[in-house]
């Protein structure tokens, strides 16, 4: 799997600089590019799909301060608990990629949840962040910040033009306070806070239960098993019309990365592979990795969500990444450990158990 070169000179920049976004001056009062190998990095959401990629890229680049914690171990909707953490642990840098999320049917059950969890976790750390002198933070968002029906390919300045998607709109809500918050503290206090968005995600490490999965685990999930079954089709949510774009999440570590070394902008900006693919495509394309030789059928009384969302990435380009890989390499290298890990608890569920 082919890597981008993050490696930059090691010189760390602690000047004064004005940064300009949304026809604003704003000022920073330490610009630093996590140079230092040694640095302590707090990667919040280490367990989840982006946190858990970022935590394996960040180690294979050589940083070995990284700082983690379970949600056992530390609730961020907790604001108390949050401040005890980094005045205790003191984080250089952070990447803030905890969040609750799901698909349509989560997002449609728990609106409340998917609100109040999500911005609660991200004032709690922003606010942490600025009172503990963290010297730069990284905000991961979401693509379903965008209007419903705002023109395509997405670019950063479409945010707040138009009504949200009804389907996941608390979710959204929550996200576009968190970018909100970065620019707010950063024009006021002089902070170093940026943020991405992201598209569509997949990956080693995803969420394959049915109920709160997102598209791509989701239907690999279904499909595979249909196939273990014996089943002679699957019904899948939906028309299959609407175009997705989708981004292996080793991708997006990459490109955080990147961005923590590369970006010190008011505006948040996208990350994309700039592909599209309408869902009965992909659902064809995860048959075909899965190896399902029965029928796919759409039930169409049942929402379609966006019916379109392809993210313009332009900016990410001009700053020097684009992303590596393609979506059939991708969902192969998924399936493959999906497979190694319902092997685990295949092995797991036959051992006996032992109550004491």
């Amino acid at each position: 799997m082919q890597k981008i070169n993050t490696t930059v000179v090691l010189t760390s920049l602690m000047v004064l600089v004005t940064v300009t976004g949304h026809g604003e001056n704003f000022q920073i009062d330490k610009v630093s590019h996590m140079n230092d190998k040694n640095a302590k990095i707090y990667v919040a959401g280490h367990g989840g799909l982006v946190g858990s990629a970022l935590c394996r890229r960040l180690r294979e680049l050589g940083f070995c301060n990284l700082i983690t914690r379970g949600h056992q171990g530390l609730d961020l909707r907790n604001q108390q608990a949050v401040e005890d953490f980094f005045a205790r642990e003191k984080p250089e840098y952070v990447f803030l990629a905890a969040a609750k999320v799901g698909g349509i049917i989560a997002n449609s059950s728990y609106p409340a949840e998917f609100i109040y969890d999500n911005l609660m976790i991200s004032a709690n750390v922003i606010h942490a962040a600025y009172k503990h002198g963290v010297k730069k933070l990284l905000f991961l968002g979401s693509s379903c910040i965008y209007p419903r029906m705002c023109p395509q390919p997405i670019k950063e300045e479409y945010l707040l033009t138009g009504p949200l998607e009804w389907t996941n709109e608390p979710y959204a809500l929550a996200k576009i306070s968190g970018i909100k918050l970065c620019q707010s503290y950063n024009k006021q206090h002089g902070t170093n806070f940026i943020a991405c968005m992201p598209t569509n995600l997949y990956g080693t490490g995803d969420n394959f239960d049915l109920q709160n999965s997102h598209v791509i685990p989701g239907l690999m999930a279904k499909i595979h098993q249909a196939k273990m079954r014996g089943d002679r089709s699957v019904v899948l949510w939906g028309t299959g019309a609407p175009l997705r774009e989708f981004l292996y999440v080793d991708d997006l570590a990459d490109a955080c990365i990147f961005l923590m070394h590369h970006y010190d902008g008011l505006d948040h900006i996208n990350v994309g592979s700039g592909q599209e693919i309408s869902i009965a495509d992909l659902a064809a394309c995860v048959r075909e990795v899965v190896g399902f030789d029965g029928e796919i059928i759409f039930d169409t009384t049942k929402p379609d969500g966006t019916p379109r969302k392809l993210l313009d990435t332009t900016r990410l380009a001009q700053l020097g990444w684009r992303a590596q890989v393609s979506l059939y390499e991708g969902l192969r290298a998924m399936y493959a450990w999906y497979l190694a890990q319902d092997m685990v608890r295949g092995e797991l569920s036959s051992r006996p158990s032992c109550v004491q």
